[in-house]
Order: structure tokens, then C-alpha cells, then sequence
């Protein structure tokens, strides 16, 4: 699998282009290897080195299931809100007896005798060694070692599933070892100086967000707290209603550790006044790591967020290793355990980065058919699920392996994922209106809400210094495009905007060895769906102890859009008195009837772009439907439509 890498550092090619003007660096969050050299192959795996892997089973019946999904969030239907227990899944869609029976017969035969199946009977997790998963899925493991000098085991060759049980099993996850995850957040091009609102390098002051609303908003693009997203979205009438999430609970799915203790810290800095003792965490398959290089902060920005907008919600945390199997498990269990009202993940991959031609033969794409089924699961127990939709506008992997528009070969129009799963609500970005002025330049504004895209500040510094900062900032700004592996579903197909894939967008690697043009015209699932701001030069502060300590700001990306949709859901839960169910044919369906306006669960964005997509009127790539106006939404998910 490709690895994940952090764009360039921006202090030196800034310094060089502007002539001695300061900069600071781009900062993403996660981790990533910085070297874009392919990784190497250092030979077979120690075959007596001991792995953990989940058997991913089939389900039944998912035409079935599906349309049982949409029945449940279908106002009038006699299945409205009647969600399932994970028996009952179990019970209709998921494995057999005899199916599990035979699978546990072929571990057993493979000397694989420790087997746990799990509650929705779609996985089943075994721990063996790399030579018994080698005879057993006749493939071989290899290490590998990585650009940043990190070593990985994965699979040399697509492992066979026995013949016996190729109707049962989806995938083996677990074979690989590489974490290739990464979280969607990012810093600021030009944050001010610890202390200082202004600096020399940028200005931010707040333009039309009123400050009379929400005790905790600070009205301070960069520095904003979940009390201006309140003010923004309109969920203050709901606070006054008594509306703040007590009685449900958030999860957190996510691929780092993190300290509780940053979220309470959180809280307590804005003012706000918060359910005690109200995080539990759950470390699947021995948790995450614990370090700011691992992504902790991705997990306490998604506590603070989440949890600060629905102050007395319960939240449970899933952490799990960054891998192939963590990133399932952690799905699996927190759907099995049907705890969450609603769940939201903010760390992807490119959709691309699954498929065969960009990994030597080796198809990954098996993976998205696992998750997909854990994310039907959660739709029909009536669990709101949310994901990401990316940073790096509308060439999700640029932030991956770089490229540039004027290359010979452009990077291509990509869709991130699991955001790309049509059945999961995927968060996009937008910038709000502030002003700003960079390296001592004549002051800017946007006046309106627009798609995020750091165009605007490439547009910035060429107009008023005839500088070319494109490699440094491209293609910064919120995901969204058109899926390559999904279809177009159900509730998009009469939604006005919707697009199918664009033609001559090529993968070229040469270091990996991939020439990938990708499917044209497929009428794909496109995403995002809901928007929120994300832009951190309009961003957020929060708390991370394993970040530099402290309280961070000018923080942005689609990984506090996830979350903020998450404790909005955890209010309409409160609110409607029960779960909410699956957003996307509820919203789609409200947009296509209803439209803009003052009554509109919605906001229409209209300018702005990602690199690529414009904000028009409706639905675009850049924004999806538009952002929210909670109240009304609430309104109409009380009314049954």
C-alpha cells in the first residue's frame, strides 16, 4: 500500500519565493513517513512471528437489508424508526451456523484453534503465525521498509481464499501490518504567535458572526470554540430548550490514544460546563498509540468537538492500532457493542490507494466491502455514522505522494475514503467570512461562507507579490469529488449537481512504478454530503497535551466537521427522543423537496472551490448539500416531515 506522507515543510520555499518575508510551516495531523520512495521488500516474514487477523464473513440478504435501511428513515413507512438489535442483524443478514461452523473447521485444520466470533456474526478473530496465515490464504508475507526508515509486513501476493469457503469469507484483514491511515487535520498557513490575535505575517478579524449567541464563542476566526459553531448553525434555540444531548451517547472510532484529561481541560478553558466523568474508552485489539506523532490530538479534537456541542452526552472512545485490522475492528466492535447513538471517524486513504494497480497486483478493494458491511450494520440499528472527507481538496492524494497541476502528469480527481461508502454521511469544508492579510499585504475578505479551498491564498500572494506559492499550498482544502468504486445511490439520484467521474485523471508514480488512469464517466456515489467550517485560517482551538501542550489554534480540516456533525446528531437524538437512523436519505430527501431558505434544514454555498469544484447553487462536490441550520433540521426530524 502507498504510504502516507506529510506535504512539505513550507518555512524554506516560502523564505526563498517571498525574499525574506517569516513563514511558519504547514502542519498536518497524524503521522506520515516523509520520503516518497517506494517501499522496499527485505524479505520473507519471520513465518514464527504470532498475528492477529479478523475473518471478515459475508453477510445475506443486502438488497434486502438495504431497502430495510431506507424503510427505517422513510417518514409514513411502517419500519419508520424501527431500528434492529445487533441479534437481530445477526440473526437476518448475518452469517449462518453452518457457515461459521466451516470456517472454524478449516482454522482448526490450519492448527488456528483460537477463534472469538464476534456478536453481529460477521468477523471472526484468530491469532496465529505468519506461516500458518501464509498455507492457510496461500500467499506470502514480506517485510517491508518504509521511506521514513519504519518496517511493515504485508502481503506479496492477493491471498486465496480456500475454495470451500470462497462464499463466505469477504477478507483476511490483518495481513498487513502498515499503518496508512492518516487524520484529517490541518494547521494554519500563518497562525499568529502564541499570545497574539496579529502578527506580521497574517490578521484575522471576525466579519458577520455575532457574538451575542453562545457564551463560549470567542468570534475570532482561528480561535473559535464549539460555542461559535452554535452561533453559526443555529443551534442555540435548541440549548435553550433544555436540548444538550443528555441521554445519548457519542463514539469515537480512531486510530490513536489519547488523554482524557485534554478534553475536560477543553471544556473548562472556554467555560463550559460539561457531564462529569463522561468518556469511557475502549482499546480494540490493544488500543492505539500514545504520542501527538501517532494522532492523539486527532482523538482529542474529536472529544472536544463531538462532546462540546452536546455537553451532556455520554461519549465512548474506540481506539485501535493503525492498521488494516484495527481500522475494521474498531468499526466492528463499536457497532457489535450498539452503545453510540452516533459515531464519527475522522482518519481515510484515498479510495484509489485499495485497488490492485496501486499495489503491485495486491487488490486491497476487499477491505472497503468489509467495512461497508460493518457500516450497513450501523444504519439498521439506527446508528448515525460520520467520516471525513479529506484535505487536499478535490486530489485527495496530493497530501499522500505530492503532486502538482502543472506537472506533465496532473494528480488526479480523487474521492477519500471510508467517506466514499454510500453509507456513511461525509463531512466537507468551508471557509467563513473573515479578513485577512499575509506578510504585510493590503488586507482581504471573503463576505460569504464559501467552499475551502487555499486557492484563494495562492490568489492572495500572486496578486499582490507576483509570487507563485501553488507548490507550497495545493491542494489544501475540502475533499469531495466522485467515487470510482461505488455506484450512485438511491438517495442522490435525483439531486440536481450530482456528476460522474472525469475523464484523463491519471495516478503516475514513477518511484512506485504506477501509471493508473482511472475509470471515466462511472456514474459513482459523490460526496461530500454536509458541510461545515473547516478552513483553519477561520478555525478552531482545542487541547493537546501530546501536541506541544497547551491549547492549540488556528486549527482546521474535515476531522472537526466529522465530529461537530456527531454531537449535533447526539442533540437530535435528545431532541426527536430517539436515534436519528441514517442522515443521508433524510437530508437528500429534505434538500430535493424544500430547497434553500429561511425554513431550510439548510444553507445553500455558492462560491468558493477545492482546486477543482465550484460552490453553485445546490449540490456541488465542494460542500455537498450546503451546511446546516440545526434548529430547522431539528424541526423537521420532530415533525416526521
Amino acid at each position: 500500500m502507498l504510504t502516507n506522507l506529510h506535504r512539505k515543510s513550507l518555512a524554506t520555499s516560502l523564505a526563498l519565493l517571498l525574499c525574506g518575508f517569516a513563514t511558519t510551516s504547514l502542519a498536518a495531523g497524524g503521522s506520515a513517513p516523509t520520503s516518497r520512495a517506494a517501499p522496499i521488500d527485505i524479505g520473507a516474514s519471520n513465518p514464527a512471528q504470532t498475528v492477529n487477523v479478523t475473518l471478515v464473513l459475508g453477510l445475506h440478504h443486502q438488497d434486502a437489508l438495504e431497502q430495510y435501511i431506507y424503510s427505517t428513515v422513510t417518514p409514513g413507512n411502517p419500519s419508520y424508526h424501527r431500528f434492529l438489535t445487533t441479534a437481530q442483524f445477526a440473526d437476518r443478514y448475518g452469517a449462518t451456523a453452518d457457515e461459521i461452523s466451516r470456517v472454524k473447521s478449516f482454522l482448526q485444520q490450519q492448527g488456528l484453534a483460537q477463534a472469538e466470533l464476534l456478536p453481529n456474526h460477521l468477523a471472526i478473530k484468530v491469532s496465529g503465525t505468519i506461516g500458518q496465515f501464509n498455507a492457510a490464504f496461500h500467499t506470502s508475507i514480506h517485510d517491508y521498509r518504509a521511506g521514513d526508515g519504519t518496517t511493515f509486513h504485508r502481503p506479496n501476493a492477493t491471498p486465496s481464499m480456500p475454495v470451500a469457503l470462497a462464499d463466505t469469507l469477504v477478507v483476511a484483514s490483518g495481513l498487513s501490518s502498515e499503518a496508512r491511515y492518516r487524520s484529517h487535520r490541518v494547521s494554519a498557513l500563518f497562525p499568529p504567535q502564541p499570545g497574539a490575535r496579529t502578527n506580521a505575517l497574517g490578521t484575522a478579524a471576525p466579519a458577520t458572526v455575532s457574538c451575542t449567541g453562545d457564551p463560549t464563542a470567542t468570534c475570532i476566526p482561528g480561535e473559535f470554540t464549539v460555542g461559535d459553531v452554535a452561533n453559526r448553525y443555529n443551534i442555540n434555540p435548541l440549548y435553550k430548550a433544555g436540548v444538550n444531548g443528555r441521554g445519548s451517547t457519542i463514539g469515537i472510532a480512531t486510530l490513536a490514544n489519547f488523554l482524557p484529561a485534554d478534553a475536560y481541560n477543553y471544556w473548562r478553558t472556554i467555560g463550559l460546563a460539561v457531564k462529569p466523568k463522561r468518556i469511557t474508552q475502549v482499546h480494540v485489539d490493544g488500543g492505539g498509540l500514545l504520542s501527538g506523532a501517532a494522532g492523539s490530538g486527532e482523538t482529542s479534537l474529536d472529544v472536544e468537538q463531538s462532546g462540546g456541542l452536546a455537553p451532556w452526552a455520554d461519549i465512548i472512545v474506540y481506539d485501535a492500532p493503525n492498521t488494516d485490522a484495527g481500522f475494521f475492528d474498531v468499526f466492528n466492535q463499536s457497532v457489535s457493542d450498539n452503545k453510540v447513538d452516533s459515531l464519527s471517524v475522522s482518519w481515510g486513504l484515498p479510495e484509489i490507494f485499495y485497488f490492485p494497480q496501486l499495489n503491485g497486483g495486491v487488490d486491497f478493494t476487499d477491505e472497503l466491502l468489509a467495512f461497508h458491511q460493518v457500516f450497513l450494520e450501523a444504519a439498521v440499528q439506527g446508528i448515525s455514522m460520520f467520516a471525513t472527507s479529506g484535505d487536499s481538496g478535490a486530489y485527495d492524494t496530493v497530501r499522500g505522494v505530492g503532486g502538482l497541476p502543472t506537472d506533465p502528469v496532473p494528480p488526479p480527481l480523487t474521492a477519500d475514503a471510508p467517506g466514499s461508502d454510500p453509507f456513511i454521511t461525509t463531512a466537507g469544508g468551508t471557509t467563513v467570512p473573515f479578513s485577512y492579510s499575509f506578510s504585510g499585504g493590503p488586507t482581504a475578505s471573503i463576505g460569504k461562507e464559501s467552499v475551502w479551498g487555499w486557492d484563494y491564498i495562492a490568489n492572495y500572494f500572486q496578486t499582490n507579490f507576483g509570487a507563485d506559492i501553488t507548490p507550497e499550498v495545493f491542494s489544501v482544502g475540502g475533499g469531495g469529488g466522485v467515487s470510482v468504486f461505488w455506484p450512485l445511490p438511491r438517495y442522490q439520484q435525483f439531486t440536481f449537481g450530482i456528476r460522474r467521474s472525469e475523464r484523463n485523471q491519471t495516478l503516475f508514480l514513477p518511484a512506485f512504478g504506477i501509471n493508473y488512469t482511472l475509470p471515466a464517466n462511472y456514474r459513482g456515489r459523490n460526496e461530500p454530503d454536509i458541510s461545515l467550517n473547516a478552513d483553519p485560517e477561520t478555525g478552531y482551538s482545542f487541547v493537546s497535551s501530546l501536541d506541544g501542550g497547551g491549547l492549540l489554534t488556528f486549527e482546521g480540516g474535515t476531522s472537526f466537521v466529522a465530529p461537530q456533525l456527531n454531537g449535533i446528531s447526539a442533540l437530535l437524538t435528545q431532541s426527536t427522543g430517539h436515534r436519528v437512523g441514517f442522515w443521508n436519505p433524510q437530508v437528500y430527501l429534505l434538500q430535493n423537496i424544500f430547497g434553500y431558505g429561511s425554513w431550510s434544514p439548510f444553507n445553500d454555498i455558492r462560491a468558493g472551490d477545492n482546486w477543482f469544484y465550484k460552490g453553485v447553487p445546490g449540490y456541488d462536490q465542494g460542500a455537498g448539500i450546503g451546511t446546516l441550520n440545526v434548529t430547522n433540521f431539528d424541526l423537521f426530524l420532530r415533525s416526521g416531515f
